[in-house]
């Protein structure tokens, strides 16, 4: 029986690179819901339907960048 190759998830680096001063509490949430902190701070997530909309509504204070996966076997 042929073992299948479990696919790679894509990976996204996602980087705050504006203030949170002065912003929306549903702005600070979303922020805080992708797992950053502070300017500057960084995480890496998997490339999700969820965590692209939170992106999406605040793009102009994120840096996204795709992470390439090269531990394929």
């Amino acid at each position: 029986m042929a073992v299948k190759k479990k696919a790679q998830p894509q990976l996204v680096r996602i980087k705050l690179i504006r203030s949170l001063i002065g912003r929306e509490e549903r702005v600070r949430a979303t922020v805080k819901g992708l797992g950053l902190r502070r300017i500057n701070s960084t995480v890496v997530r998997e490339k999700r339907p969820e965590i692209m909309g939170m992106i999406r509504k605040i793009d102009y204070m994120l840096e996204v960048t795709e992470v390439v996966n090269d531990n394929a076997k």
